[in-house]
């Protein structure tokens, strides 16, 4: 058992906050038979998406203000404690491989650090001025972005990270799954992604931790399709680094620039794996040097390269 420190006491009470709150749905939850247990479940795991659609227009907000932060050499910052941060940490994790990005660019900073993804360190999200070192720690300044995720919104990490974002001039984005005047967080941008009481009470990595999953995933992929890693719905900055990212590399570039299979993979391997540069080269062609000179000229936005070179791919 978890040692108990007969000293810790509660802050406030929690039991006005919407993630706290006991959902009548699951009165009997651990009375119920299997198949309508898991039934329960699924009717129950249709809100994350409901709650998502509600903040589309904060979410787009977000997507905008942080792109042109990015553009500018800013970084994007997810700072989170227990599930929160660690949804944070995979969101952040997933983007080099998918984009090709910087593994600086988006990074996710959580309570505890490395330890706390494979073991829980919750006591760790009281230390408010734990968020401010380890942001420091990471050079977070003026140009930068941070999205402070708290399913309750009363972390004292988050809000101590928050502060420090808007302190500094910082993009401040908050992320939480309770109503803001249950528990109002300093931010410029405010996404509630309000599931509702846990069917498990007060067990936020299930419907909360779900819709905010789901709200990362359309932050991170909306922002890099904003900078120009993406071309119709394929990743073209995609990184093959492994048999799978290579053939899926080969086959966006087939597909593009109507090519045979043996071409693509003589183009990619031409552009040292570089599905963007190996569809300019393809169009255009160009040399890699004069693909990568035309491509930096244009902010890496392969459409603008492709229209300034007077060329055009196969689709698109």
């Amino acid at each position: 058992m978890p040692e108990f420190d007969p000293d810790l006491k509660p802050s406030f009470d929690r039991g006005h906050l919407l993630t706290e709150q006991c959902n009548p749905l699951s009165a009997q939850l651990d009375q119920l038979e299997t198949g309508d247990l898991v039934d329960l479940f699924v009717q129950e795991d249709r809100r994350p998406q409901e709650a998502v659609a509600a903040v589309a227009c904060e979410l787009a907000a977000a997507v905008d203000a942080i792109s042109a932060r990015l553009r500018q050499g800013g970084r994007l910052f997810y700072l989170g404690a227990g599930t929160s941060g660690r949804l944070g940490v995979l969101d952040a994790a997933e983007c080099p491989p998918t984009f090709c990005s910087d593994p600086e660019m988006v990074q996710g900073v959580l309570a505890g650090g490395a330890p706390a993804l494979l073991r829980s360190s919750e006591g760790l999200e009281d230390l408010e001025e734990s968020a401010h070192a380890d942001l420091d720690q990471r050079g977070f300044d003026h140009r930068d972005c941070l999205v402070g995720i708290a399913a309750g919104g009363t972390t004292p990490y988050v809000r101590g990270g928050l502060t420090h974002a808007r302190a500094l001039g910082a993009l401040a984005i908050a992320m939480a799954c309770v109503p803001s005047d249950q528990a109002p967080l300093p931010c410029d941008i405010d996404i509630r992604l309000l599931t509702g009481p846990e069917l498990l009470t007060g067990s936020t990595r299930l419907k909360a931790g779900t819709a905010t999953k789901m709200a990362l995933n359309i932050l991170s992929t909306a922002v890099m399709v904003k900078l120009g890693k993406v071309y119709g719905n394929r990743m073209i900055d995609v990184a093959a680094t492994n048999s799978k990212l290579v053939d899926r590399s080969v086959r966006i570039l087939a597909d593009l620039a109507g090519v045979e299979r043996d071409r693509a993979r003589q183009l990619l391997q031409s552009a040292g794996g570089s599905v963007k540069l190996a569809l300019l080269m393809s169009a255009a062609d160009l040399s890699c040097d004069d693909a990568i000179k035309l491509l930096d000229r244009h902010g890496q936005q392969l459409r603008a390269a492709l229209k300034a070179s007077g060329s055009e791919l196969a689709q698109g």
